[in-house]
Formats: C-alpha cells, sequence, structure tokens
C-alpha cells in the first residue's frame, strides 16, 4: 500500500509511486480511503495492522542494511519479492536490485553470479528464476524470518504479504 499518510491525518504526499513488478492493483482516491477508514472499525484495524508491519519491516531492513552481507541482502529481497508475487520468478535486473538495497550494480551481479553457480538461482537479463527456495532462505540473514513473521502474524490473509 502506498499512501498510508493519508489515513493518518496527512495529505496525498508529493513523491511518486513505482510499480517494479507485474501484476494486479488497485488505485484509490484519497477522499475513498479516508472515508473507509473513518466508517468502520474492521477497516482501520487492517490499516492500522498493516503500517505496524510496514513500520517494522522498514527498522529490520534498517538493521539488515548495516550489519548484513549483500548477499544476505540479496537473498531478503527476492524472497520477501517472491512472496509479494506469489512466484518463484523475479522479473528484475542486478542495477534495479542495487538501487532498492542501496549496492552497486555489481555487488549483485557477483552475489546473484555465486548463487548460480551454486543452483541456487538462475538468472537472465530482467529475469531471476530461483531453483532452491530452500537454500535462499538459509543463505538469508534472519532479517527475512523476521519481516515474514510480522506480516504473517498481523496480516494472516496471503494476498497482504510483505
Amino acid at each position: 500500500m502506498v499512501g498510508i499518510n493519508v489515513f493518518l491525518g496527512g495529505q496525498a504526499g508529493p513523491g511518486r509511486a513505482v510499480v517494479q513488478q507485474a501484476g494486479a492493483g488497485v488505485r484509490l482516491a484519497a477522499r475513498t480511503i479516508r472515508t473507509e477508514f473513518e466508517k468502520g472499525a474492521a477497516v482501520m484495524q487492517l490499516f492500522a495492522r498493516y503500517t505496524q508491519a510496514l513500520i517494522a519491516q522498514m527498522s529490520q531492513t534498517a538493521l539488515c542494511d548495516r550489519h548484513h552481507t549483500p548477499e544476505q541482502k540479496v537473498c531478503r529481497y527476492l524472497l520477501l519479492t517472491m512472496e509479494r508475487l506469489g512466484a518463484n520468478e523475479v522479473f528484475s535486473t542486478h542495477e534495479t536490485i542495487a538501487g532498492m538495497l542501496g549496492l552497486r550494480r555489481e555487488t549483485v551481479s557477483d552475489a546473484a553470479g555465486h548463487m548460480q553457480k551454486d543452483g541456487v538461482l538462475h538468472y537472465r537479463r530482467g529475469l531471476i528464476a530461483v531453483l532452491d527456495r530452500g537454500v535462499l532462505e538459509r543463505r538469508a540473514c534472519e532479517c527475512y524470518g523476521v519481516i515474514r513473521r510480522e506480516y504473517e502474524t498481523l496480516l494472516p490473509d496471503k494476498s497482504a504479504a510483505p
């Protein structure tokens, strides 16, 4: 979800949202979001749980960025992205992943190259296919599990995965 500031009492921000993966989405006017939020406890509780999970993800990612290896970060990113998509393939370039993780493209390419050599994934320009999710999970830092559990606890519906 983009625009949590709207239901937290603010205005629509000046930022821009960029869709990174193909899939379905819904766009609602800020007024509609505010109205639905104010109408009922169910929507309010859902948005509050989502916000709590998002803050936990941002906090954990900040810790991860400081303490873990590039390969662990790439694994975390791929796993969380695959869960959002419900697929074992991620359509993304090393450059895009590097930008998301604050790494150099070459660093992401090195990590992906090691994982491809080890049979964990296969990649070609714009597509990364995970061949062994179990190994990918073991190579990821504990941050992946922390973030995943937070979303599962607060938003048990699979459609709300990180």
